[in-house]
């Protein structure tokens, strides 16, 4: 970690909560992405940037900008804002939750071709990375075409859920895993079988905040939906591999908190199909903790 990160870490850490992300975070609106081309200087020829970022969400109040609030992309922006010196409206690939974690979420923003003028890409990602919190990283900066969008050009999208069970808590997987205290394990065959229900084209409003699609298609396609286990650090984990063209507000989150039922014994893994047939929230299980997930990558 650089100097420069490291100071401006200490210094975020320190007012977490306070007028910075306010005062970044109240001039913004929720109409951005209309209004991405006038971000540019007007008049002048343009391009597209992308950035892969990765980000510790336990801190955060989710991906999307808010008013008076710590966000992600409120950060991001804010130290956009001080490297070209204007205001920045980015796109997100996909929103998360408060305190998801993401590991390959691309942003896009658009740019002056005289902006980039003697800044080398390395140059600007290692700005960057010197301007945000310690929590958020650019891992990797790319010109892309004009018109590319990090949301409507991805074809698909990939998270994956930790699970920790047993009677002993976890340490290093404690921010990054749903911990059940468990004497007798999960039942993952049964859980896969249920899993496999949810593959293909569906409606899934069972598995979604109710309020999050008013007015939406509740259809999406989930292509993979995978149960695997895992070391990380000499902890074990139960991995939840979720694929889909685009996914709805906690549809993930509600989908694994839905197999842990079917894990547990509960529920017998047809009652998934039962669940999604019925369209409606209350029929599903509980939604699984935010820090268990991760926005692993985005495929275009």
């Amino acid at each position: 970690m650089t100097a420069e990160k490291t100071a401006h870490s200490n210094t975020h850490s320190n007012t977490h909560e306070g007028a910075r992300s306010s005062a970044h975070s109240t001039t913004r609106t929720s109409t951005c992405e209309a209004r991405i081309s006038a971000a540019a200087h007007e008049g002048a020829r343009s391009s597209v940037l992308a950035l892969t970022l990765s980000y510790e969400g336990t801190c955060y109040h989710g991906f999307a900008r808010q008013p008076s609030t710590l966000t992600v992309q409120g950060e991001l922006e804010l130290a956009l804002q001080v490297l070209l010196r204007r205001e920045v409206l980015t796109v997100c690939a996909g929103r998360t939750d408060a305190g998801v974690h993401g590991l390959g979420q691309v942003v896009s923003f658009e740019v002056a071709e005289q902006e980039l003028e003697g800044r080398s890409l390395e140059k600007l990602q290692r700005s960057l990375n010197a301007l945000t919190p310690a929590d958020i990283v650019v891992r990797r900066l790319e010109q892309k075409p004009a018109g590319f969008s990090a949301r409507f050009n991805a074809v698909e999208r990939e998270y994956r859920y930790r699970i920790v069970t047993g009677s002993v808590p976890p340490v290093f997987l404690a921010k990054y895993a749903w911990w059940l205290p468990l004497q007798v394990p999960l039942d993952v065959t049964a859980m896969r079988e249920a899993a496999l229900l949810l593959l293909g084209e569906h409606d899934f409003s069972s598995f979604c905040v109710k309020e999050s699609i008013k007015g939406k298609s509740p259809v999406r396609t989930l292509t993979m939906l995978h149960l695997f286990g895992a070391d990380h650090l000499g902890e074990h984990c139960t991995v939840v591999q979720v694929c889909g063209n685009a996914f709805l507000q906690s549809m993930v989150r509600v989908i694994v908190g839905s197999l842990v039922e079917v894990g547990l014994r509960n529920k017998p893994p047809e009652w998934i199909g039962e669940v999604l047939a019925a369209h409606d929230r209350s029929r599903a299980g509980q939604t699984a903790p935010p820090q268990g997930l991760t926005l692993w990558e985005v495929r275009y």
